[in-house]
């Protein structure tokens, strides 16, 4: 060991030396110090600033553009905005899919049979190929009898009949009522039955479900699905008063219906019904307006500065609303779009046959939008494979990953440190990624410093809600810090205001904090079908629409918000002090013992308790160090194994900057996964708390005493 440390400590001189030597070029070609004085979306400033209340705003802006598409362009509707990309773009390449050349069973070492895909290139269907599509769907739709001014349910997986379905739709001044995919039935039968829509479109794969669940849709006449590839589609064995047609038919109806005049809509037409994940509650439908959404569209074209061979890997549901202004943004600066899924992304993904590539090493995007929950896993792989390998191996991965990070901070970029180690993990997703905006829920500051360092690329941090059209606040490019979600978007206003009940007051010291209410063109026309509880979460004031968001934030001295609770999510123990159940799972969820976990706190009781989903892997490597050979269902109840668990988490959080009342005292580690369709998780995959509560009360109760 000393003869490494001597090794060590030599190499980390000559790297000094080397930075030396080598700090005047790279000043001269990098120029960092114009990427730290970017302002890209232009000024915010103090608005409002009393006793209750203080907000930010940044203004329009006036890129160059902006003024081409917005003003010139005269786009304010998305059938214009898309119409506007087909007329500028026409036979450059837009939508792609990945060609899948055939399908293999996989037996794994424990038996299990794995379905794996062989995977070919991307095919790509031009702006003028994808606007024949989508006019065809929409004359289709007509064909069917759907009329302007009604709507239609999207229940599919992410891929380019979607995004075509719902063009098309527009197309006829059409709205789309969007449904996520993992959904549990009774949602999905609340969602559609709401709606009262008569047609849905889903997917080869999601077509069996309605076997079961169409007699309690008493409003579809017709079941419209996207084909397979490989698999040939049953259809039979429904409601017989119920069509089920393929997407291709649709096409080939609208095709010959050419005499069917498109109807576009108006800006004040409902576009999207977009159906939240549930977290606290039924799923709610939030009503946007083509308004709304391009809206939207103008502060996201502020965040990007598009490139010729720009490419965008859409994964995340199109039922969610960051990944659906997404990709109408990109379609409107001509950036390509290749669609992929979480099963097929990676070399390494679950359903990628072995000998084929993943879907990014064949794309290699530059762009990508992702959720914490992805960064997540993608911190834990790096790190699990990192910790695989030898004591030097480990140590000069920390060398380097602490070298990166110290000249990432200033700005600069390490060539050479990048060529040894780092490029080899910018190859997971592709090698070639520029950009990654976050959205969804907050991202720890431990994993955002990690893959900015790792991948190399821009990781940004935003915050906006389905009601707020995927709008609200972004980081800008030159800010390098962690732990904040950047500041007011182009033409928004963020306002806090005092929440006495939590102790969050604009006045406090040494930053403002309170509830975030949003302003602006894209807040949404409001819920279909609410109820008392949201009488005033919409209100309209000297013009402009804002949200109560239920979110606490807290403005720093730059201006930029941090969030820092969530009104459900704030507890108040026995002896007066508050704490965020959020927080301290955002802390503890980094461990890489932790799968998932929801933490509870019972005014009456002095400390949190917390519910584990453990990382099977890591628990049962956990074990075989302590000695400990038995099941996994006995393995997650024995005590020195939990003990032990706890232990780690305890010294884990409070080096994460938790304080001691906040560490849960007493742990439960739950051997069963917690999915979307248990009703535990929502299909965005943040945890439904009270459900899990009410799931697991008696461990619950036996913790505290």
């Amino acid at each position: 060991m000393v003869l490494l440390d001597i090794v060590f400590t030599v190499i980390r001189c000559v790297v000094f030396l080397y930075d030396v030597v080598t700090f005047p070029v790279y000043s001269v070609t990098q120029q960092s110090w114009k990427e730290r004085t970017r302002q890209n979306l232009g000024p915010t400033k103090c608005v409002t600033k009393s006793r209750t209340a203080v907000s930010h705003r940044r203004e329009k802006g006036s890129s160059p553009i902006y003024q081409e598409i917005i003003v010139s362009g005269k786009v304010d509707t998305v059938t214009k905005s898309f119409n506007y990309a087909v007329k500028k773009y026409g036979p450059k390449s837009c939508l792609g899919t990945r060609q899948i050349l055939g399908e293999e069973d996989e037996v794994q070492k424990n038996g299990k049979v794995f379905k794996k895909l062989a995977l070919g290139d991307y095919t790509w269907l031009s702006y003028d190929q994808v606007a024949e599509r989508a006019q065809a769907f929409g004359r289709g739709l007509r064909a069917l009898g759907q009329q302007p001014g009604t709507s239609i349910a999207m229940y599919a997986e992410t891929r380019a009949e979607w995004m075509i379905s719902c063009l098309g739709a527009f197309s006829q001044n059409i709205h789309v009522c969007t449904v996520y995919t993992n959904l549990g039935d009774d949602a999905v039968i609340h969602a559609l039955n709401e709606t009262k829509v008569q047609i849905v479109v889903t997917s080869h794969e999601l077509l069996p479900k309605f076997r079961s669940i169409l007699d309690q849709l008493p409003n579809i006449t017709h079941v419209l699905y996207m084909e397979d590839q490989l698999q040939p589609t049953v259809n039979t064995d429904f409601r017989k008063d119920v069509k089920i047609l393929p997407f291709g038919t649709i096409l080939n109806m609208g095709a010959e219906r050419s005499e069917v005049e498109l109807c576009h809509p108006t800006p004040d037409d409902v576009a999207i019904v977009m159906y939240t994940s549930g977290s606290t509650g039924t799923p709610k439908g939030v009503v946007l307006t083509h308004k709304n959404l391009v809206a939207t569209m103008k502060c996201l074209m502020f965040m990007i500065e598009p490139k010729e061979d720009d490419i965008y890997i859409a994964y995340l549901p199109l039922a969610h609303v960051l990944e659906l202004m997404s990709e109408n943004t990109m379609m409107l600066f001509g950036i390509k779009v290749g669609y992929s899924s979480p099963n097929t992304m990676t070399d390494m993904s679950t359903k990628v046959l072995k000998g084929y590539k993943g879907d990014a090493s064949v794309l290699k995007p530059t762009m990508m939008c992702a959720v914490p929950l992805i960064m997540d896993r993608i911190y834990k792989n790096i790190t699990d494979s990192v910790q695989k390998k030898s004591t030097v191996a480990q140590k000069m991965f920390q060398i380097c990953y602490n070298y990166k990070l110290y000249w990432t901070k200033l700005g600069y970029t390490t060539p050479i440190c990048d060529k040894i180690i780092f490029n080899k993990i910018r190859a997971l997703l592709g090698g070639k990624v520029e950009l990654i905006l976050v959205g969804g829920a907050p991202l720890s500051p431990q994993t955002h410093e990690f893959i900015r360092v790792c991948l190399g690329a821009l990781l940004i941090q935003g915050y906006s809600l389905t009601e707020t059209c995927c709008t609200g606040t972004v980081m800008e490019h030159s800010d390098l810090s962690t732990g904040t979600v950047g500041k007011p978007m182009t033409g928004l206003e963020i306002r806090l205001v005092d929440w006495e009940e939590g102790s969050y007051r604009v006045t406090d010291n040494p930053n403002p904090r309170g509830e975030i209410i949003v302003g602006g063109d894209p807040i949404a026309k409001g819920y279909l079908n609410p109820d008392e509880s949201h009488a005033n979460m919409f209100f309209e004031e000297n013009g402009t629409r804002w949200f109560r968001t239920g979110d606490i934030g807290e403005f720093d001295q730059h201006g930029s918000l941090r969030i820092v609770d969530r009104k459900k999510d704030l507890v108040k123990l026995q002896l007066g002090e508050y704490v965020s159940l959020g927080k301290v799972e955002a802390r503890l969820k980094t461990h890489p013992l932790i799968e998932n976990i929801c933490v509870y706190g019972d005014p009456h009781k002095r400390h949190t308790v917390a519910l584990i989903v453990p990382s099977r892997v890591h628990l049962e490597t956990l074990a075989l160090h302590m000695g400990k050979l038995m099941p996994y269902d006995e393995l997650v109840n024995d005590p020195d194994v939990c003990k032990v668990v706890l232990d780690n988490l305890t010294v884990h959080g409070l080096k994460g900057g938790l304080e001691k009342f906040e560490a849960p005292l007493a742990i439960t580690l739950i051997p069963e996964v917690w999915t979307p369709e248990s009703g535990l998780i929502t299909a965005a995959f943040k945890i439904k708390r009270k459900v899990i509560q009410a799931t697991y009360q008696k461990a619950i109760d036996r913790m505290y005493t």
